[in-house]
């Protein structure tokens, strides 16, 4: 009988390469194993293709994907000012989809006639990766070998790699799951799971302490064009290099860190710790450059898109008519969101310097406490009677209902 072929997402860390073993030797499946090359560096890719391989996969795909990662999906994440309960910036979760799209690629490319993944039955990711595998492939079958298996434990994952000779850069001693990109890298389980124990101090790589960071503030300029950022201080980037640069600058001063208790998909509390510092400066930037370059009505209006489509990203939503539909508001919304904003960085704060662009609807003219020519001042005493005639109304009856309780 003819085996079976799956395409697994493979990080040769712990929990894919256990998983690998365990597709070849409980499932029967010839495992193709894909790697996507998300920017997550040079020591998390180094040797993955052979340590695959050694594993038992019989094919292996690593596929170049940091331009699309942020061109298609982080940018326009940003442009919808998208965050998730306040201070996630969702590096984790808008790289799911991408990933899930790579592998139904590989998947049609070798004939395989399902997908595996390593999220566990706890968290989100399940539902990221097989939301999208269902909008792109619904023929093909998923594998979620943590809720099939009889490993209830990290610890347990452990133990299987050893008894198989399975190498593996994680012990019983140092349990953190790590996610790693070019837009941010994150941390969960572990001592994180107290909520009184501190992150480890070594345990943080884009950014360096606030105790740590220079004394001298340092300046950055960044410039948008459309809602996109393309330029640090007057020179224009491409996508990767940007970002690789901004997180340099905002890493060595501290900026970036977030210690964040959020409510996953699946109903439970989980803690993340996570470090986004290009992206914290992308984000600030890009708010204050839309608060002068938007009307009143569209960005209050896009405030709330913004948290539709953050819940969205975090919930695998990608490939859905909705998505698409708040891409296209806010691609409109962005059309005059070209300019430049300066900011000042130092020891983990962020400060803004100065604000600029041809749309900008700031006119210092109208708004001076100086004698103006522009704005009659008289003109609001009849915009206010009208505004504040509800209150007064309601004002009146309730003075009316008071006098007459104390003519009774």
């Amino acid at each position: 009988m003819k085996r079976e072929k799956v395409v697994l997402a493979y990080s040769g860390g712990l929990d894919t390469s256990v998983i690998l073993k365990w597709l070849q030797e409980e499932k029967g499946y010839h495992v193709v194993a894909m790697a996507a090359d998300i920017g997550q560096g040079f020591e998390e890719l180094e040797g993955i293709e052979e340590k695959a391989r050694q594993t038992g996969a019989i094919e292996v795909y690593i596929e170049e994907v940091q331009r699309e990662f942020l061109t298609d999906y982080v940018f326009p994440m940003l442009k919808a000012g998208a965050v998730f309960e306040s201070k996630y910036l969702l590096g984790t979760s808008i790289a799911r989809p991408l990933i899930a799209k790579k592998m139904v690629d590989v998947a049609r490319r070798t004939g395989a006639g399902a997908i595996a993944h390593g999220a566990t039955g706890k968290g989100n990711d399940q539902v990221r990766f097989e939301l999208s595998i269902k909008a792109l492939a619904p023929e093909l079958k998923i594998v979620a070998p943590w809720r099939e298996w009889n490993l209830r434990s990290r610890s347990d994952a452990v133990e299987y790699a050893q008894k198989q000779g399975i190498p593996v850069p994680v012990t019983k001693e140092k349990m953190y799951s790590i996610d790693a990109n070019i837009w941010h890298k994150s941390y969960e389980g572990g001592s994180l799971e107290n909520l009184n124990n501190q992150p480890d101090p070594e345990m943080f790589k884009f950014t360096r302490s606030p105790d740590e960071a220079p004394q001298e503030p340092e300046i950055v300029e960044i410039s948008y064009k459309e809602g996109v950022p393309v330029a640090i201080d007057g020179i224009n980037y491409n996508p990767e290099v940007l970002v690789e640069k901004l997180n340099e600058i905002a890493g060595k001063h501290g900026i970036g860190r977030v210690d964040l208790v959020e409510n996953r998909l699946v109903g439970m509390k989980s803690r993340g710790i996570y470090e986004t510092p290009g992206g914290t400066l992308l984000y600030l930037a890009h708010k204050e450059l839309e608060h002068i370059c938007l009307d009143r009505e569209t960005m209050h209006y896009k405030e709330k898109v913004a948290l539709k489509y953050a819940k969205m990203v975090y919930n695998g939503q990608w490939f859905t008519p909705l998505r698409r539909a708040l891409d296209a508001f806010v691609d409109i919304t962005q059309q005059n969101v070209t300019g430049s904003i300066k900011l000042k960085l130092y020891r983990g704060n962020v400060e803004i310097v100065s604000r600029s662009s041809p749309y900008s609807l700031y006119y210092p003219e109208m708004v001076t406490f100086e004698e103006d020519e522009l704005y009659n001042q008289k003109d609001a005493e009849g915009f206010v009677n009208l505004f504040g005639l509800p209150v007064k109304i309601q004002g009146m009856m309730e003075m009316a209902q008071r006098e007459g309780r104390r003519n009774e």
